[in-house]
């Protein structure tokens, strides 16, 4: 391949992105059917139930959308600023600092008007609640504007041994680019290749001095909540699927737009799809283990309503049934309980044995003496 024609905007066919159907369709099958799944689980959930789970998706999504960038958010300013726009609760001795409040800004944007048209102001307008004082770290940016006359390269390596990883495209190819993007998307009908392309495509232009994958995260999070007919934030948080596989991540971006050497076209985007289905449906096996956890600790809780339970006996419970009852390794037991409660073994031996008599929790057969160990009854 020759140099001059090495990244896939280069290819004289771009962006005519082909894949192969019959790799990609079974998982478009099952990933439909389990978001068809998620949606039934969803009927079962009271309201606070199903606004608290919001809640969460969307903090993961913002701490690992970040994460991934290699910057890392204060959990508590995160949960802050969602908290209070969303009028869950009030948190005042949080402190939000304004980026923070900004990112929230964008992805409670993508998840809610899903059904307005994405234009570049709306995108300048991101872009703007990401750095809104105009610099990246020490460095002063461009924002709300395309990035500057510079080429735009993705490098990695040390001093003197730099690697050029990608080159995007140039600065005066930028709005004609954008045009072609925005004109698809915004007559191209909602489905998974939609959002796949998507991911890749912004990607591939890079218009923005900084914030580009997280924009691009942000944008494919407004396809997926169309496709869901999501409100305020979906289940779960494809940035966290990414973020734990963010090697993976930058390797199949790597193959896709020409750091690798291939011998088919780089049009036939098929492998970056199967990654992006496949950590789409990780993501949603995780959001569907989930509400199954908050169903448990909702039968748990509405069969328990009478009991009697000290503070001390509702906090283990609750950690317990947050995590999963099957999820938790070897059982409550004695030591557990004390470090979880931060209590002493002579109220903790109370507290169990109360517990057992209540049939809240019950013994694991096969354990006895110092191993006894506890499972909660669902």
């Amino acid at each position: 391949m020759k140099e001059s024609n090495r990244w896939i905007w280069e290819q004289d066919s771009y962006p005519n992105f082909t894949f192969n159907s019959k790799i990609i369709n079974p998982l478009v099958q099952e990933i439909t059917l389990l978001q068809g799944q998620l949606i039934t689980f969803t009927s079962f959930l009271n309201e606070e139930n199903l606004r608290q789970r919001q809640y969460l998706a969307l903090s993961d999504e913002a701490i690992s959308t970040t994460a991934i960038e290699g910057e890392v958010l204060n959990r508590d300013s995160v949960r802050s600023s969602i908290a209070n726009k969303l009028g869950l609760f009030n948190l005042e001795s949080a402190k939000v600092d304004l980026k923070t409040d900004g990112l929230i800004d964008v992805l409670i944007d993508a998840n809610t008007n899903y059904d307005d048209d994405l234009t570049l102001e709306r995108i300048f307008g991101w872009h703007h609640a990401l750095f809104p004082k105009g610099y990246s770290g020490f460095s002063k940016i461009n924002v709300a504007e395309f990035r500057g006359d510079e080429i735009m390269e993705v490098v990695s390596g040390s001093i003197g041994r730099e690697v050029v990883r990608y080159k995007a495209p140039n600065r005066e190819m930028l709005e004609v680019e954008m045009n072609k993007f925005l004109d698809w998307f915004n007559c191209e009908e909602e489905s998974l290749i939609k959002a796949s392309i998507t991911h890749l495509w912004f990607v591939i232009i890079h218009p923005l001095d900084d914030g580009n994958g997280r924009l691009t995260r942000a944008i494919t999070d407004l396809v997926l909540s169309k496709i869901e007919d999501s409100k305020i934030s979906k289940l779960y948080s494809m940035s966290s699927a990414i973020n734990s596989d963010r090697k993976g991540y930058y390797e199949v971006l790597d193959y896709t737009i020409g750091f690798k050497k291939r011998l088919d076209s780089l049009l036939d985007i098929t492998v970056w799809i199967e990654w992006f289905l496949k950590t789409l449906l990780l993501a949603l096996k995780d959001a569907k283990n989930s509400l199954h956890y908050i169903l448990d600790k909702t039968t748990f809780w509405d069969k328990h309503r009478g009991s009697e339970l000290n503070a001390r006996q509702t906090k283990v419970l609750n950690k317990i049934l947050d995590k999963g009852v099957q999820n938790y390794e070897g059982g409550l037991n004695k030591r557990k309980y004390v470090a979880i409660a931060k209590t002493s073994k002579t109220s903790a031996t109370k507290d169990m044995k109360e517990l057992v008599e209540k049939g809240c929790i019950e013994q694991i057969k096969g354990t006895s003496g110092r191993s006894t160990s506890y499972i909660v009854i669902i």
